[in-house]
């Protein structure tokens, strides 16, 4: 109330209100820097504390570095729907013990676009593999009967990169299960991902959309 008054007088006395500062987010922020151009993402470290300090674990670490993009999903003729999957895959000199499972039923979040995930098995096996959506895939969140995958931030900025790389040639023969014919012919190398500052004018946060199609991302061997 008292600031409203004074700011008030001030426009009545000719004064120039002071500007606005919008506030800085006091989230982790990640630059992810890709052979197709780099990309930022913001960490909901508030919302899923583990699963958080478990992604910086390997960042921190560099145990990311030197990695690869290595599944792009493309559902629609647009690629309107979709995933990139990247990570160690299992590499025994890079994987920490796995993270307890945060279901987006006790988190909030929500795996829609641009949102990060972990890649799992079971429950509770998630370690140094994720995934980033493109469109709404919120049939992956949790439910009473389906524990779901753990969203845990967002892209905030460079989703042309996460695109451009959902996009790269897959072959029609590698894969298993799931991820047969969505294995990237060229895998796109993670080069280095490093802590940032926040990124201005950053994206909303995760929130549902309208449309969602079922998709099964799944932890590599």
């Amino acid at each position: 109330m008292v600031k409203a008054l004074l700011l008030a007088m001030m426009m009545q006395a000719g004064v120039a209100a002071p500007p606005v500062v919008a506030p800085v987010s006091s989230l982790p922020h990640v630059k992810v820097v890709t052979g197709a151009g780099e990309f930022t993402l913001r960490l909901e470290r508030d919302k899923a504390p583990l699963t958080v300090a478990n992604f910086l674990r390997y960042v921190d670490q560099k145990r990311f570095d030197g990695t690869v993009f290595y599944r792009a999903m493309m559902v629609g003729e647009a690629g309107q729907f979709g995933l990139i999957q990247g990570g160690t895959q299992g590499n025994s000199k890079r994987v920490l013990p796995p993270v307890k499972h945060e279901p987006t039923s006790a988190t909030g979040l929500s795996n829609t676009d641009m949102a990060i995930s972990m890649a799992r098995g079971a429950p509770g096996s998630a370690n140094g593999d994720f995934f980033i959506i493109i469109g709404d895939l919120s049939s992956l969140d949790a439910t009473e009967a389906d524990p779901g995958f753990a969203a845990f931030g967002k892209v905030v900025a460079g989703r042309e990169v996460v695109k451009a790389i959902q996009a790269a040639p897959v072959s029609a023969t590698l894969g298993e299960g799931a991820m047969k014919g969505q294995m990237i012919e060229k895998p796109v190398p993670i080069v280095r991902m490093v802590r940032t500052l926040p990124v201005p004018n950053a994206e909303p946060d995760l929130v549902p959309e309208a449309a969602s199609i079922a998709a099964e991302p799944a932890a590599a061997d």
